[in-house]
């Protein structure tokens, strides 16, 4: 998950922001009186930001993600809304474009996963013992057990650009560790997973999200 300060955005900008973002959503729109919109600026998309929009009188809560060009001054161009596959994100990567480095592109390889789906589920990122959807709290043996096996996402190598990470990853109830490219554009591939752990206690990562 991001590593990044939210700020709150003022209720006059979230209702300049939905009245962009609404007509581009599926289903009923948000309401800027009874709506949140945490704001988080996305070093790897200069002059972006990442929107957390919430919506906690409705039931289920309603809750959506956005890239959004910074400024006070956007049109719907400069609204993407993410929809858990890798196409708006790619797109973004083109048309912005996307500018990685050595300091910005684990932070990337975050946001990346934290916002794609696959169809049978996610891979998340797990750095410590907090980042895995526990069912229940484990026992202390296992919680130190299995935090051994977790390793921060940390750049192994860069050449030619490319960047080179590895992570450990929980797929559904399996624990992984896997190599992670990163191209210049963006495109991310996993390589070389191997399983840890398997029949781990989670929340389905769909429903608990």
């Amino acid at each position: 998950m991001f590593q990044g300060v939210f700020k709150k955005l003022e209720l006059s900008e979230v209702a300049t922001l939905l009245d962009l973002i609404n007509p581009a959503l599926d289903g009923s729109p948000f309401d800027a009186v009874e709506t949140t919109i945490m704001a988080l600026d996305l070093p790897f998309y200069p002059g972006y930001r990442f929107l957390d929009i919430t919506e906690n009188s409705s039931f289920p809560v309603k809750k959506r993600y956005v890239i959004c060009k910074s400024g006070k001054h956007n049109t719907p161009d400069d609204i993407t809304v993410l929809d858990w596959t890798n196409e708006p994100i790619y797109r973004l990567n083109q048309e912005i474009p996307i500018i990685l480095d050595g300091n910005n592109v684990t932070e990337y390889v975050r946001f990346f996963f934290s916002y794609i789906r696959g169809k049978h589920g996610r891979f998340i990122i797990s750095e410590n013992v907090d980042d895995i959807r526990w069912k229940d709290d484990p026992p202390p043996q296992a919680r130190k057990a299995i935090g051994k096996m977790l390793i921060p996402l940390a750049v192994q190598s860069e050449k030619d650009g490319n960047f080179y990470l590895q992570a450990s990853m929980m797929f559904r109830d399996s624990l992984f560790k896997a190599d992670i490219e990163v191209k210049p554009t963006g495109l991310v591939t996993l390589s070389n997973e191997e399983l840890l752990v398997e029949d781990i206690p989670v929340q389905d990562d769909i429903f608990a999200q």
